[in-house]
């Protein structure tokens, strides 16, 4: 490394990329949860070069930017490269065998049976013929535009003309290019067999079309028929988010997404030299934008990769965890009252935070919900209770992030459905995005007031579906303090009123900067005096350099420092200015997701969730919320799980000063802080069973 004192960011998020690649590499792991992990890492290089290297790329176009991202251009791709070899060692050394042993062929050379001939002309005239449509290339004529991700084969044909034949260099017999693309948007990837000798076959699609080549181009013979790939930048690019308005700006962004600027041209490593010429030239790509790889793309489709065999040679999945005495309370509404609660997601059932709206919608002491929405699931159970609600006479608002991205025309689908059940929209602000992910509801009560508030703050966002696999925290409470300061949050969201002094909660633009550094200068403060100082930091992604340099501080000052890093990690451990800084990485079944600080306090700990990353665009281009855990044995219950992540010396990583992901020495039992993690909550909330 050279001197700097922070790592690249995307350099740092290659090698959380490989991590992802390490699990493949797994013999411990069931066969297919391997296979998950190299669609993982193919999908994850996808979405990076779409849109990180799509902001490089821009800045090619800035002069004093040029030289430093051509440099940096270089490195991702030598990076990408050395990976994705390794990448193929793994797929081809060690799955493909591995299936094989199981019975499962993958037939990937066109060595089909006759009986498998037989069933592909078949299949291509009753289920392909009318979804391929190839293309012949002509130079300055015929230059079809390349969906981004789709994949294509490019063909080389000769003609089979008697007078081409008796030529030889003259123009006649000059190779010609076509171009077609595998429709796997309306056919499956991959396509079952006839089985041979009891083995189950499974081709791709690619190569069905590959076999029925000549039915497709009569009259020519086939040369070679290799994979290309276009990745296009994903960026909006909406200009001016100030004036105007800005939904429309959006919906016509979303229309030049698809036509972006290209990020990445992938083409099969073995194809001639003059045949990548001719594609450069003829798509106009730049040298340092066409990038050779392997013969097949998009192995993300390898997460619907057929499984004869299933359940076997797949994770057990563990169902989601009721929590028995929350179950026990008439209403969710008695449970809140009674005491907050706090939920982990995926141990714990997504449906308490469904079926706290659900109840919502129709209790007649309930008269108003506010809720935020950022990504939420293509049939969301949470958008449909909100609808209900507004259908059953309650004042609804939801505002809804209409610049999440991939999820623009979502949000946008559902915001529309909302309004015209009568649920009052709020759409996105200019130049921020709403990431926070809270509820708030108000009800009728008997109290002073004459209304009770009820609040669900969360780590993750409204989505049933992603809870499944990603591990978040969510807060369910009516303590006074968080629900008064949150209907001052909405109140901001909905018009912008004078500054707000939040107390208790901590939300970016206003007191969430402020409130870190005043904490870890305590810490600071606490380790001068010789006393015990210890932060915990659990998060998604750290970049924000002003938050790094005061990490570093409490390093020099003696603070102990635990970070629990899934991605970008653009913190260096173990220098002069970082030696109290102990960096992991936790890659498992699961997706860590969640958002978590711990501040020792002299004793005192304060614990903190939050939907914000310590990223630059969190912390200044965002409304973020964090949120206190205030119940005692609720705050024990986060440190406990943090524990667990802590002494984990199976699926975590230590991150050195070189961005090396080194494994834990095996001392001692193993740990695996998600399984832990569920048999903590199991035993906590179902007092062990006799049985178990």
């Amino acid at each position: 490394m050279d001197g700097s004192k922070y790592f690249n960011r995307d350099i740092s998020w290659l090698s959380f990329n490989y991590r992802v690649l390490q699990e493949a590499m797994d013999p411990s792991l069931p066969l297919y949860e391997r296979i998950k992990f190299l669609a993982i890492f193919s999908n994850n290089l996808d979405e990076f070069f779409r849109v990180r290297v799509g902001v490089i790329r821009h800045s090619l176009t800035i002069s004093k930017e040029k030289e430093e991202a051509e440099l940096l251009l270089s490195q991702i791709n030598g990076i990408v490269d050395t990976q994705q070899k390794e990448f193929g060692q793994i797929f081809r050394g060690s799955i493909l065998p591995e299936l094989e042993k199981n019975g499962i062929q993958l037939i990937m050379n066109g060595d089909y049976s006759k009986k498998q001939q037989t069933f592909l002309k078949q299949f291509y005239q009753e289920e392909l013929i009318f979804h391929v449509q190839p293309l012949l290339l002509i130079k300055n004529k015929v230059v079809p535009f390349l969906q981004n991700g789709a994949i294509y084969l490019f063909v080389a044909l000769t003609s089979k003309s008697k007078k081409s034949a008796k030529l030889t260099n003259t123009a006649a017999k000059r190779r010609k290019y076509a171009i077609l693309k595998i429709p796997s948007d309306v056919v499956k990837r991959f396509v079952e067999l006839p089985s041979v000798n009891d083995k189950y076959c499974i081709t791709f699609l690619d190569d069905v079309i590959r076999f029925n080549l000549d039915d497709i181009f009569k009259g020519y013979d086939i040369e070679f028929a290799y994979s290309i790939k276009m990745s296009r930048d994903a960026d909006l690019h909406i200009e001016d988010e100030f004036h105007g308005n800005l939904v429309e700006k959006v919906k016509k962004s979303l229309g030049k997404r698809k036509i972006g600027e290209p990020s990445r041209f992938l083409y099969d490593e073995k194809m001639p030299k003059d045949a990548v010429s001719f594609l450069k030239s003829i798509f106009k790509m730049k040298k340092n934008e066409m990038i050779a790889g392997g013969g097949y793309h998009n192995f993300y489709d390898f997460f619907k990769f057929p499984n004869p065999l299933s359940p076997a040679l797949e994770s057990f999945p563990r169902l989601p965890l009721r929590i028995p005495e929350f179950d026990g309370f008439p209403s969710m509404f008695e449970a809140i009252k009674t005491r907050d609660w706090l939920l982990h997601f995926p141990y714990q059932d997504y449906d308490y935070v469904i079926r706290f709206l659900n109840e919502a919608s129709f209790d007649p002491k309930v008269f108003e919900i506010k809720a935020t929405q950022y990504r939420v699931a293509p049939e969301s159970g949470i958008v449909s209770a909100l609808i209900n609600a507004a259908r059953n006479g309650k004042k609804v608002t939801v505002f809804v992030e209409v610049k999440a991205r991939f999820d623009e025309e979502s949000n946008l689908r559902f915001a529309q459905q909302m309004a015209a059940a009568g649920v009052n929209i709020i759409y996105s602000m200019p130049g921020v995005k709403v990431h926070a992910k809270a509820i708030l509801i108000s009800r009728e009560s008997g109290n002073r007031r004459g209304v009770r508030q009820y609040a669900y703050l969360s780590t993750g966002n409204f989505n049933e579906r992603t809870a499944k696999t990603y591990s978040d925290h969510g807060l369910f409470t009516s303590t006074y303090d968080i629900c008064d300061e949150l209907t001052l949050f909405f109140k901001q969201l909905e018009k912008k009123t004078d500054p707000i002094n939040f107390e208790h909660l901590m939300v970016a633009q206003f007191n969430m900067l402020t409130r870190l550094n005043d904490m870890i200068d305590r810490e600071i403060a606490h380790a001068k005096e010789g006393k015990k100082a210890h932060i915990i930091i659990k998060l998604n992604n750290i970049e924000e350099e002003r938050m790094i340099d005061k990490l570093y501080e409490a390093s020099k000052a003696g603070v102990v420092i635990d970070m629990i890093v899934r991605s970008v990690c653009c913190v260096i451990p173990g220098r002069k200015f970082s030696h109290n800084i102990r960096i992991r990485r936790i890659v498992d079944t699961f997706l860590e997701h969640s958002r978590i600080c711990v501040f020792h306090n002299g004793g005192e700990q304060e614990v903190y969730l939050s939907s914000a990353d310590w990223m630059s665009r969190n912390l200044f281009h965002r409304i973020e919320l964090g949120f206190p855990v205030m119940d005692p044995l609720l705050k024990q219950e986060i440190l406990d799980i943090i524990q667990l992540q802590l002494q984990d010396n199976t699926k975590a990583r230590i991150l050195d000063d070189h961005l090396r992901n080194h494994h834990l020495p095996k001392t001692g039992l193993p740990h695996r802080s998600q399984t832990e993690t569920y048999e903590y909550l199991r035993n906590k909330y179902y007092k062990i069973f006799a049985d178990d």
